[in-house]
């Protein structure tokens, strides 16, 4: 375990005192008098390394976006998955799928970003995420085995929007992870986040907007809920229908506010083999339970957790914590956490503590700047984020890397 000194909490609000485009310990910071677009630019130039981007792309984008211009972020956004997704068009009818993937893929992330920071109930927000959706559903299915689309059964008429991919490697039945974001990472970001980490380690994925996330809130108007073992039952119950999946080996991860969600389903969902938290949460209220209508992540709070305001949004979150719960976790439980988390860094210790108190096998990984990956969930550096975590699980699932990689059947995944 890296060990560093704790960063304040809380910091992502804070203007540095170097008003000019410079890298600081979380990674490059763009717009530093405008700090919440420059993590989430941050977000994205991060992810352009997994193939969520190029990075001449995102640097054109922002170099004619006008700072703190919501509208102008949008807007150029759009034009450069909109500019990817018709020349992926092109290039799939002209036999380039390689090309077309790669296209697609970038598209995806670039119509996420366009989608973030408009309304919930803006015109243009379901229309750019389901644009983002049929990128996604496109790249997958271009995957040898493709991947596939799926419904998961929840509530009446209100399924869990998911993506199942199988790792491209023989077997008959193989690992699985449950890829899943947090308050406002969806499945089409566990991509370059979870899921391609995963694969190429021969473990399958099925990336979920579970309740509160994605197209299952934007669609069907399921907000969060405490008890995730819940959801996640529902979905371990499905992949156990299929005939491809190891059901002694089926793990869960969650991102951001998913490392909650994880951690929670893993406490009481015992057909859980491990759990990760991508970066932990010991409890929404005490992380912002303080926070008013004008805080940065407010608009996402109140349409996650179904509160009108930022004062119902308290009394909703309240049960949203660890505390009491983690002492029943019976798998191993891993929590990755950037050491210059721009949100909370005493959280992933706190976890770590109690889990370790209730007996759990925890392990706690915190990546220090120089490194990179100091962000939170490692946005200014994804592949660190994912190689720290797959690796963790592909051990746990007694996966030997060197013998897989001989018989892997579409090594370029």
């Amino acid at each position: 375990m890296a060990l560093v000194e704790d960063s304040a909490d809380d910091t992502i609000e804070q203007i540095t005192a170097d008003r000019s485009a410079h890298y600081e310990p979380f990674g490059w910071h763009h717009w530093p008098e405008h700090p919440w677009l420059a993590y989430q630019f941050r977000r994205g130039l991060g992810e352009t390394q997994e193939g969520g981007g190029a990075v001449s792309e995102v640097f054109q984008a922002a170099s004619r976006m006008i700072p703190g211009d919501y509208e102008s972020w949008h807007v150029e956004w759009m034009r450069i998955a909109d500019r990817n997704w018709t020349r992926g068009v092109a290039e799939e009818k002209a036999g380039h799928i390689r090309t077309a993937m790669n296209c697609f893929l970038r598209a995806a992330d670039y119509y996420r970003q366009a989608e973030f920071h408009l309304e919930p109930k803006d015109p243009r927000r379901l229309p750019t995420f389901e644009k983002m959706e049929a990128c996604s559903k496109k790249f997958i299915a271009r995957l040898n085995p493709p991947g596939e689309a799926v419904d998961i059964p929840y509530e009446p008429g209100k399924p869990i929007c998911g993506y199942f991919v199988r790792a491209p490697f023989p077997g008959d039945k193989l690992p699985v992870m449950i890829c899943m974001g947090g308050l406002d990472s969806i499945k089409d970001e566990m991509w370059f986040m979870q899921a391609h980490g995963c694969l190429q380690r021969g473990i399958s994925v099925l990336m979920i907007d579970g309740p509160g996330q994605g197209g299952t809130l934007r669609r069907h108007g399921v907000v969060s809920r405490p008890d995730t073992e819940v959801p996640i039952g529902k979905c371990i119950d499905w992949l156990l229908t299929r005939d491809d999946v190891d059901p002694k080996r089926i793990a869960v991860c969650g991102s951001s506010m998913g490392g909650y969600y994880a951690a929670r389903a893993g406490c009481y969902e015992h057909r859980l083999a491990a759990v990760i938290s991508h970066g932990a949460i010991w409890s929404l209220s005490d992380m912002w339970g303080n926070k008013d209508d004008s805080f940065g992540l407010a608009m996402h709070i109140r349409w996650v957790l179904g509160a009108t305001t930022m004062k119902d949004a308290h009394a909703i979150m309240k049960p949203f914590t660890l505390e009491g719960h983690l002492q029943h976790m019976k798998c191993p439980y891993l929590i990755v956490h950037g050491g210059h988390d721009v949100l909370t860094v005493s959280a992933a210790k706190k976890t770590y503590e109690s889990a370790k108190a209730g007996g759990v096998d925890v392990t706690l990984r915190i990546l220090d700047p120089d490194e990179t990956g100091a962000e939170h969930c490692q946005h200014d550096n994804p592949t660190i984020g994912q190689e720290v975590l797959c690796d963790w699980l592909a051990d746990k699932f007694g996966i030997d890397q060197q013998a897989l990689l001989q018989r892997s059947w579409n090594p370029l995944v």
